[in-house]
Order: structure tokens, then C-alpha cells, then sequence
């Protein structure tokens, strides 16, 4: 499912939803994620400054994963050459 989020709230809702829905409470999935549940909690709240760091290693725990949908006028040469990923990857 694809979901498009604006704002750290509509991150933290979704990262709390599945979280419930897998049965795990914000310490456990802080464990999985290599962090503590103070930052669970905050990110779960949306807090707009948490570490994107952080919040990528929580949700990738949860099974989320981030994509950017880059504009066509980007060249994707360039960032195949920055990232070392193809669009295909």
C-alpha cells in the first residue's frame, strides 16, 4: 500500500498503526530499530525534529519503506551516479 505523507505527524500515526498491528509496544520496536522508546514516542508523535536517521532505522524495523518519487525533470543519470541505484533497483 502506498501512502503519501506530508508531515512528521502523518509519518509518526503510520509508524504507530503498524507498529499496533504487529503486536509490539514502542520498547521492543525501539530494540529492533537500535534505539531507545523516548525516541519511539517522539517520533510516533510526530515530533518535527527527530533524526531522519533514526526514524528511517524505526520504520524500516517496522517493514515501511521509504521511496522518493523524483520529478521527471531530474536527470537519473545523475543520480545513478550519486546514489549508485538505477530506478529499477
Amino acid at each position: 500500500m502506498l501512502l503519501e505523507a506530508k508531515d512528521t505527524k502523518t509519518i509518526g500515526r503510520i509508524a504507530k498503526i503498524v507498529r499496533q498491528q504487529q503486536e509490539l509496544d514502542q520498547t521492543t520496536a525501539g530494540a529492533f530499530a537500535g534505539c531507545g522508546i523516548n525516541f519511539v514516542s517522539q517520533f510516533e508523535n510526530g515530533k518535527p525534529t527527530v533524526q531522519l536517521e533514526k526514524a528511517l532505522n524505526v520504520l524500516n524495523a517496522l517493514g515501511i519503506r521509504v521511496y522518493l518519487d523524483i520529478p521527471d525533470s531530474v536527470s537519473s543519470n545523475k543520480l545513478t551516479e550519486l546514489t549508485g541505484q538505477s530506478n529499477h533497483e
